[in-house]
């Protein structure tokens, strides 16, 4: 068979030599039969099997030309053995040869790599040193800045007080015709309201409610004035008889008082209200009549000054003109000119008032 012939080799199944004689043979395949018979060995399973290989190599080896081919196959087959003898030996100098190289380059590939981290451990020590060093250099700055700063501070008179809001000084007034039916008009608002300080008569909002055609009751003014002092000398008093107010409510146009009226209370800047000293207004702030007010000029911030608002900065910005450099030496730093920007935000925020007032109106008709 085909299995014995290119698997098996009869001589070593045998037990025998190429030079074996056909005696031989017989005489190893009656040996060899006997011990593995299946007859003789029941219990064996491979019995069956090693008596057939035996079967089959001492027939194939009893035939000359089979025999003949096998032993040409065999001598093939160890020419084929001793050539691959030589050529492993120049093989394993290739593999020796090769393994060198890879130890080798392992070895390089280990030292680049050993070189990387020492130069990545470098790096981060450098840069680690130099965040140190900048934090080092920021908190000097910072420790510089607060120094700088604690020294301004104690050379000033204070901390910077809050900037003007676009509406701080802008006064809301209500009232109503009846007790005021005079009062019809921004113009004649606007007289009222001079005495207190110089008004940006341009933006007064005047409203009537209800609006024409139905006959009005009452009346509502956002009276801007161009300085602060005028604003809060109007509110203080609101509702005095003696100040031509009386049965006129003057309030904060936000409803609320400004920060900067509340610092300079904080700062003891600011002095009382008239309703708090029980002392008179000054003439200067004592309501005029038409031909009084067309003799006198508009009270200057330094009448007002030596009114009962005395006490007040007169230092505070005057948006009604441009922007001036600050002085030299003022009461309340940083607070005694405006920018464009706020002008411009002054006028947006009363025209949204504006519309709110108007909005309000509709809803009550």
């Amino acid at each position: 068979m085909s299995t014995t012939e290119e698997d098996i080799n009869p001589y070593e199944l045998l037990e025998l030599t190429v030079e074996a004689s056909e005696a031989d043979i017989r005489k190893a395949y009656r040996q060899r039969s006997l011990k593995v018979h299946p007859d003789r060995n029941r219990g064996n399973p491979d019995a069956a099997r090693k008596f057939h290989e035996l079967h089959q190599a001492h027939e194939l080896l009893l035939d000359p030309l089979r025999r003949m081919a096998l032993d040409a196959k065999l001598r093939l087959k160890n020419a084929r053995k001793e050539r691959f003898a030589q050529f492993d030996a120049k093989r394993k100098g290739l593999v020796d040869e090769l393994e060198e190289r890879e130890r080798a380059f392992k070895k390089a590939r280990t030292e680049t790599e050993a070189q990387k981290k020492e130069r990545f451990r470098e790096n981060e020590r450098i840069m680690e040193e130099g965040r140190r060093l900048r934090e080092d250099r920021e908190k000097d700055l910072q420790r510089r800045e607060r120094e700088r700063a604690e020294t301004a501070q104690d050379a000033g008179s204070g901390p910077e007080p809050p900037s003007i809001g676009p509406l701080d000084t802008t006064v809301r007034v209500k009232y109503t015709l009846a007790s005021r039916p005079a009062l019809t008009s921004a113009t004649n608002i606007g007289a009222l309201l001079t005495p207190f300080g110089p008004l940006d008569d341009a933006s007064i909002v005047f409203s009537l409610k209800p609006a024409p055609p139905k006959k009005p009751k009452r009346a509502t003014a956002l009276v801007p004035f161009t300085q602060i002092v005028g604003a809060f000398a109007a509110v203080c008093a609101s509702g005095h008889a003696e100040n031509g107010l009386s049965d006129i409510e003057v309030d904060w146009a936000e409803g609320k008082e400004p920060e900067l009226i509340g610092w300079l209370k904080k700062m003891g800047k600011l002095g009382t209200r008239p309703s708090d000293s029980g002392s008179k207004p000054p003439p200067s702030l004592a309501p005029t009549t038409s031909s009084d007010s067309k003799a006198a000029p508009p009270p200057s911030a330094h009448s007002a000054s030596s009114s009962a608002f005395s006490s007040f900065p007169s230092t505070f910005p005057d948006v009604s003109s441009a922007p001036q450099a600050p002085a030299a030496s003022t009461d309340v730093p940083g607070v005694d000119y405006e920018s464009l920007t706020l002008l411009r935000m002054r006028q947006a925020e009363r025209e949204r008032l504006e519309r709110e007032i108007r909005e309000q109106e509709a809803d009550e008709d």
